[in-house]
């Protein structure tokens, strides 16, 4: 088992942390650390909202035992912030591994590769495949179904989503995979192609091959990113849904978000999201959503409640909040679609 000091200094804000949210939740018993000067003394649920009582602490040197550091944060853009360089050194000076999950090649840094080499230390840039697969359609097996994640927006949850989905399929005693796409997502199982820096022409072979690769299961959870109609993330998007091939969707919603992040493009009603993806794939797989994930991290109980009853009565399909309700019944309509893939 690692021993895990996650790196956030100067990016405790929740938007900027998600990567270290995430990896706390689904690893927690691997986390030793936070290091965020700013907030040391206080505990990983005070600054984070998970954790419990990991400690916060100022830097490496008050985190002897930990074997590995992750850096938490994947701004936009993906570059290494400058002030994190002296942590990212003591790390690879004590021979940790440090895992990146940044555009900025941490191994392509002359001064940082140098350190691992000579101490020993180890980098691990997993946002980086070199995937050159293009998609064929071939040798996909027709009893394993595959359910992929898809979005009205970019960061509304679609790696939990897989992941809680994952679980609950599990403890069903269900043979199911989640598929990792995304730098941290890959943090958390362990193995994926994060496909947003994949040359374009390849991004729908990368997420063939991610299927081809975990097909010995009967259920893949493929994580989607970003979204169709998002003006800076809709290719991505369009060639995981294309490559992956999926029999079923699960449609994430964030309650109260008006307009594409990062943007002033107002989102289209979560209708015009149902049927584009389906359109989307229909003359190639077709397939259907079968299942909305609610995300109501930025509303009251009651008012996610009633966006889920409000999306079933539009849509006719099951909406579920996995945070505050749990996957099961995204997890019932897994099963029901796998039964009638089975069938055909």
């Amino acid at each position: 088992m690692k021993r895990i000091a996650i790196l956030i200094d100067g990016f405790s804000d929740l938007s900027a942390a998600k990567t270290a949210v995430s990896v706390i939740r689904y690893r927690r018993s691997e986390m030793v650390a936070v290091i965020d000067s700013a907030h040391a003394g206080q505990t990983a649920e005070t600054v984070l909202g998970a954790g419990g009582d990991i400690p916060v602490v100022a830097d490496l040197s008050s985190c002897p035992d930990a074997d590995t550091l992750i850096l938490g944060t994947a701004p936009s853009g993906g570059r290494l912030p400058s002030g994190w360089r002296a942590t990212i050194s003591a790390a690879l000076r004590r021979g940790m591994t440090v895992v990146s999950g940044l555009h900025d090649r941490l191994s392509d840094d002359a001064e940082l590769a140098a350190l691992a080499v000579e101490f020993g230390g180890h980098i691990e840039d997993v946002r980086h495949s070199g995937c050159t697969d293009l998609a064929t359609r071939e040798n996909l097996r027709s009893d394993c179904l595959r359910i992929h994640a898809v979005g009205h927006d970019c960061n509304v949850g679609k790696m939990v989503v897989m992941l809680e989905l994952e679980a609950e399929l599990k403890r069903r005693e269900k043979d199911a995979k989640f598929v990792a796409t995304g730098q941290t997502g890959i943090m958390i199982a362990g193995s994926g192609i994060s496909v947003d820096c994949v040359v374009s022409d390849f991004v729908n072979g990368a997420a063939e091959r991610l299927v081809l690769d975990h097909q010995d299961h009967d259920i893949l959870l493929i994580e989607g990113q970003g979204s169709l109609l998002s003006p800076m993330y809709s290719a991505v998007t369009c060639g995981l849904l294309h490559g992956c091939a999926p029999h079923g969707l699960i449609l994430c919603y964030q309650v109260g978000r008006t307009h594409f992040r990062h943007t002033n493009v107002p989102i289209p009603p979560l209708s015009v999201f149902r049927d584009l993806y389906e359109a989307a794939m229909a003359s190639l797989s077709p397939c259907r959503v079968i299942g909305v994930a609610v995300n109501g991290r930025d509303c009251t109980p009651e008012e996610g409640t009633l966006a889920c009853r409000q999306i079933e009565a539009e849509l006719n399909i099951p909406a579920v909040d996995v945070y505050r309700d749990g996957a099961g019944r995204l997890a019932d309509a897994v099963e029901a679609l796998r039964t009638e893939v089975l069938s055909c």
